[in-house]
């Protein structure tokens, strides 16, 4: 197993919405302070989160999902972390997962395999002593003994200072290594807000900056954080340690390497694998990247770069064409019902992606970008917004969660088999779905189904040598894909060059 090294904690909850993010920040922000330099990490397949530990505080992020990456994936990103110093936020609660029935996916499994020390915060707003039982609640199910610490959050100075001398003396009933590290006071002028994906960007709150500043500035007052730090740094790394039964998933699948299929290796071993596919010259994959197309999962663009692949971003809203020296194209997810005004108006962008596509330039958009393809979107008030007109499709907002979960791609639409190698490609891959707007054209091309292989349905336009759909794809989870999209790369540079 890879050897993790960096001093670790993961902050986590019983439930979403307890402050995770608020938090995680602000310990983010009172380490660099301190001059500890630390890199973060989210647990899940969330891309918001991460977009602020990187854009808001500059500092390097990653997701860890074991249904993407698998056991020894998840070690791989960690040890390959540059920090001394690495805090991981948590998903949804503690012990939620891809199913009520085991780990699997949890933040819990990702603490269990990677024997990292968890500090519990709980949200103590609207609730008086029964804080006590929920607390108890959590340390009885921590099987593993990794929960070291607790903060309350949105609790008041005096209020918490009553509760701590009873918290204090029931915990120690039950551990007595497990800290009351303090608490956090509930500030409305510091919350970061959510909306239907999730959190705003940070672009999108003024001051986040100073937010977050205020922020560590509280948790430096109310949280010993003396005690967290030593808490990381007594975390331990029992390298060849199996991880814990507890910790196992019981979803089914066929080639099973620790927790998820991946083929025959692990992806911590494949991601460092070299497609072999591309020559001295460098190739360049123009990636969409402004307010309205931002969700990107670093592991896959890095999984190009090693392979030589240039990344060159692009702004559909403000740039007038694509890169000139384009090889291939990347419409990620986002936030582009926001920007449907914006996106409309620039014809030539539109145009210039279209004309792209239409001689061949390999292509892949996924939600966000799945939807820019189409002719038209249309927002909450009913207003239709032309857009690049690729897909023969129009996407409109439904009104509620379409679909909403993890999937695998696992084999072509009957009569779909040889028409684009690029789709054969994808079988395999793992990836996510989450979005409100539903579109006429959804593709199908690929069957794709749950991770127990239930609730298979089609997906996916494979058209004019591009992949396009709502799933987002961690595409390390099946690097056979990037390998076969390079290789359609390289043949369009080539093109190019007679």
């Amino acid at each position: 197993m890879s050897k993790i090294d960096c001093k670790r904690v993961m902050l986590a909850a019983p439930r979403s919405g307890s402050g995770k993010t608020t938090i995680t920040c602000a310990l983010l922000q009172a380490l660099t302070d301190r001059g500890l330099d630390p890199a973060g990490f989210k647990c899940g397949p969330d891309y918001i989160d991460p977009m602020f530990h990187k854009g808001v505080l500059g500092i390097e992020s990653r997701n860890l999902d074991t249904f993407f990456a698998g056991v020894e994936g998840i070690r791989h990103i960690l040890s390959d972390c540059q920090k001394n110093y690495a805090v991981i936020e948590g998903v949804m609660g503690l012990y939620d997962g891809m199913d009520v029935a085991s780990l699997a996916g949890s933040g819990y499994e990702i603490a269990a395999l990677s024997d990292t020390p968890i500090i519990l915060i709980v949200d103590a707003s609207g609730i008086g002593r029964s804080v006590i039982s929920l607390i108890r609640g959590m340390l009885a199910d921590d099987t593993e003994g990794l929960i070291r610490g607790l903060i309350l959050n949105r609790i008041s100075k005096s209020f918490y200072e009553k509760l701590q001398p009873v918290l204090k003396a029931e915990i120690k009933a039950m551990r007595e290594d497990v800290t009351l590290l303090g608490y956090f006071p509930k500030q409305s002028d510091i919350a970061i807000t959510s909306r239907h994906l999730g959190l705003l960007l940070p672009g999108e709150i003024a001051d986040i900056r100073e937010r977050i500043r205020r922020a560590a500035a509280l948790l430096e007052e109310g949280v010993d954080l003396a005690s967290l730090v030593r808490i990381m740094d007594e975390s331990t790394e029992q390298g060849s340690t199996a991880p814990s039964e507890n910790a196992e998933p019981e979803v089914a699948c066929p080639k099973t390497i620790g927790r998820v299929t991946t083929g025959n290796e692990p992806v911590g071993k494949e991601i460092n694998k070299s497609l072999s596919v591309v020559d001295a010259a460098p190739l360049t994959l123009a990636v969409a990247y402004d307010e309205a197309f931002c969700f990107y999962y670093p592991d896959n663009l890095k999984l190009f770069e090693k392979n030589g692949v240039r990344i060159q971003y692009f702004s559909p809203l403000y740039d007038k064409e694509l890169p000139r020296e384009a090889d291939g194209i990347l419409l990620g997810g986002g936030y582009p019902e926001n920007y449907l005004e914006k996106l409309s108006q620039n014809s030539s962008m539109r145009s210039s992606i279209k004309k792209a596509i239409e001689k061949g330039i390999p292509s892949l958009a996924e939600c966000g970008g799945f939807m820019y393809l189409h002719r038209t979107i249309t927002d909450k008030e009913g207003r239709a917004y032309e857009m690049v007109g690729t897909i023969e499709g129009d996407c409109r907002w439904a009104g509620h969660l379409v679909r909403f979960g993890y999937l695998q791609i696992e084999a072509p639409s009957p009569g779909q088999e040889t028409k684009n190698p690029l789709a054969q490609s994808l079988i395999g891959m793992r990836g996510h779905e989450f979005h409100y707007y539903e579109s006429t054209n959804s593709g199908n091309a690929l069957v794709a189904a749950k991770p127990d292989h239930s609730g298979q349905r089609e997906c996916i336009i494979a058209e004019s040598n591009g992949i396009w759909g709502f799933p987002h794809f961690y595409y390390p989870s099946h690097p056979a894909f990037a390998k076969a999209f390079i290789k359609e790369m390289k043949e369009v540079c080539h093109g190019k060059q007679q």
